[in-house]
């Protein structure tokens, strides 16, 4: 016998008037919004025994997914262990709320949130749970350039809720081959100003805290205030020792990212939670190379899509830090060869004398760090 098929109209009238309404998604896709009404057995569970969760085969039930086939094809399951009344709602919960009925939503989850974020309430690992504390979290993005500009844009679009982002530059034409944040428009703008446009105009429920100060010794601890991951797209040494000697004081993770001509670097520094166990930048840089073994992007070129790789896997691991997700590159240093298209991984070992991160010792202050790295 054929399935019947309701439209959600119909199906909101044979709910009310006492039929059973079963949202048969996984528990991530209910997550977002569900027909208000409805409870949710996943189809895997109902089906494998349907008597457990409807043990009255007369009542009429009715079937709900996303867009319809699931939901008929659990019809079709219940109707074959001798279920009578059985119905599907065609094109499923979309069609439900595209025709103005009323959802069921969890706390904190709007329309614009259950929509705008739906991939990621479907994921294991994140949920709504996992975005309200995307939503909760802050990370500091120190440059809005060529690494700081395609991360800022992930991060934003993935629903962290506030980004930080210091930089002292303003937009040049020579810029805008790789640093996707600045348009045609914005020469001349502070580049944090045009980040923070950029980003409001992607998503709107972002806060964009706009720095437009050079990190210093004197400011490093009130930009790091209240952030519970830093981004490294600096493009030079003193900043990055600076910001490494922080972090470890602090105890923040550092997401570190470099790139030089064809080539780039990722890693995450953790030391400052991990003593012992992680390294930080100066386990792996104890002493910064020869001016002329490490020339800038404006003197030795870059790919323009080179920044762009890696401060993408840069938002990666800056996620997986604040969802508490995966394994961070914590004790690895990812290489990439774009000529070559390949990876390469270095393990790290945190170095036990260590002048900042050793366990027992004390922290050493801030240094002259423009004299440091100029030999």
């Amino acid at each position: 016998m054929p399935i019947r098929e309701l439209s959600p109209t119909e199906a909101l009238a044979r709910l009310r008037a006492g039929a059973v309404l079963v949202d048969v998604r996984a528990e991530a896709e209910r997550a977002a919004g569900m027909a208000e009404g409805a409870v949710g057995i996943v189809r895997e569970q109902l089906e494998a025994d349907p008597a457990a969760h409807l043990p009255d085969r007369e009542v009429e039930v009715l079937l709900i997914c996303q867009a319809g086939p699931r939901s008929l094809a659990a019809a079709g399951a219940l109707q074959c262990r001798g279920y009578s009344r059985v119905a599907s709602v065609a094109g499923g919960t979309t069609a439900w709320e595209a025709a103005g009925l009323p959802m069921a939503r969890g706390e904190g989850v709007d329309a614009d949130f259950a929509d705008r974020y739906s991939r990621h309430l479907r994921l294991p690992g994140v949920g709504v749970e996992g975005q309200q504390r995307l939503a909760a979290s802050r990370v500091l993005l120190l440059g809005a350039g060529g690494l700081g500009a395609p991360a800022a844009f992930y991060l934003a679009a993935a629903g962290v809720g506030t980004l930080r982002i210091a930089d002292d530059d303003v937009v040049e034409r020579s810029n805008l081959q790789r640093q996707i944040l600045h348009r045609e428009a914005t020469i001349g703008v502070a580049k944090v100003d045009s980040a923070a446009a950029a980003l409001r105009a992607l998503n709107p429920r972002v806060q964009v805290e706009a720095r437009p100060e050079r990190l210093t010794s004197a400011n490093v601890e009130a930009m790091l205030e209240g952030v519970d991951v830093v981004l490294d797209g600096a493009d030079n040494f003193p900043v990055r020792y600076l910001l490494n000697d922080a972090c470890v004081k602090l105890g923040k993770p550092l997401v570190y990212g470099a790139v030089h001509r064809y080539a780039g670097q990722v890693s995450v520094f953790d030391a400052g939670r991990r003593r012992g166990s992680a390294p930080c930048y100066r386990c792996l840089f104890p002493e910064p190379p020869a001016a002329a073994d490490a020339p800038s992007c404006s003197e030795a070129g870059v790919l323009g899509v080179l920044p762009g790789v890696i401060g993408m896997l840069q938002a990666t691991e800056v996620l997986k830090l604040l969802l508490g997700i995966g394994t961070p590159l914590a004790g690895r240093l990812l290489h990439f060869d774009a000529l070559a298209m390949r990876f390469r991984e270095t393990r790290l070992a945190p170095d036990p004398g260590c002048v900042v991160c050793a366990p027992g010792k004390p922290f050493p202050g801030y240094i002259d760090y423009a004299a440091f790295c100029a030999g």
